[in-house]
């Protein structure tokens, strides 16, 4: 492993120091204890986390990684699908040695997440699916794979995600300003592979959460449009030790515009043998 210097991440969001794995995966990691590994989302990059490294660090060995083509962590070859991405998580944890862990992902990282306790249920101590997607209707379907058109076709487009992701009350600013700068830092041909995996992976995984035996959060917020409510609510019904904490008057970012009320909650499924009644 080697230590990689990043870019700065803006006014206000430090850039964290990065160590790299042998196959090109940029991470950053903190804290003594439990292991719990978290991936944020497609145009982001791990200081997405930093409110909850800083929080749980103090509890548990936090890792958070940069997703392939993010941050200083390595493409994956363009057309690689939620498999790849998943294959790619199970690297990592053979690249550090890591037996077990909890795993978060946000958004696209949920995703991840998903498939990594479907892939290798037996290296995951529970999963908390922040965000995410589940099954999109048609009409859902067909937006986001013309916005992956559009992605491929015309590059980043950093005010639509803005607009979906934040509303335009002033305790959301920071954290939108933020992360506009991730947004307009991120490589381009990475961010586009990464978007038409998120396009195309709401069902890879969807049959799985009966199977998962380990507990499960599923959390969104209550205004998010695309990872809504009702996706957090049917998975849960469906995964025997799930359950779903909906974050009200927040969007899809809602670890950076709720972090104390999203911290409370993970702490519990971090804490949580079973489902919390």
């Amino acid at each position: 492993m080697q230590t990689v210097t990043s870019h700065t991440s803006g006014e206000g969001g430090a850039s964290l120091p990065r160590k790299t794995t042998a196959r090109g995966t940029a991470y950053f990691e903190a804290g003594d204890g439990e292991t719990l590994i978290l991936i944020h989302g497609v145009g982001m990059r791990l200081e997405a986390w930093a409110p909850q490294i800083e929080a749980f660090a103090k509890t548990h060995r936090v890792f958070a990684l940069d997703m392939p083509g993010h941050g200083a962590s390595e493409k994956i070859p363009a057309g690689s699908t939620l498999r790849d991405y998943v294959a790619w998580f199970g690297c990592f944890l053979e690249d550090l040695s890591i037996a077990r862990a909890s795993i978060a992902g946000h958004s696209m990282g949920a995703l991840i997440s998903g498939g990594a306790v479907a892939t290798f249920s037996d290296r995951i101590t529970r999963v908390a699916y922040l965000n995410g997607v589940y099954r999109r209707d048609a009409a859902a379907k067909a937006a986001v794979l013309a916005r992956a058109e559009a992605i491929r076709e015309n590059g980043v487009d950093a005010e639509g995600p803005l607009e979906r992701w934040f509303g335009e009350d002033p305790e959301s600013q920071r954290a939108r300003e933020l992360t506009r700068t991730w947004l307009e830092m991120v490589d381009p041909e990475g961010y586009a592979i990464a978007y038409a995996a998120f396009a195309g992976g709401d069902e890879i995984y969807a049959d799985c959460w009966p199977s998962v035996e380990c507990p499960a959060l599923f959390l969104t917020g209550s205004g998010d449009p695309n990872s809504t409510p009702e996706m957090a609510k049917q998975m849960a019904s469906v995964t025997p030790k799930g359950w779903a904490r909906i974050v009200d008057g927040h969007r899809h970012m809602v670890n950076l515009t709720a972090p104390e009320i999203v911290n409370a909650l993970m702490s519990e499924w971090l804490t949580s043998r079973e489902k919390p009644r």
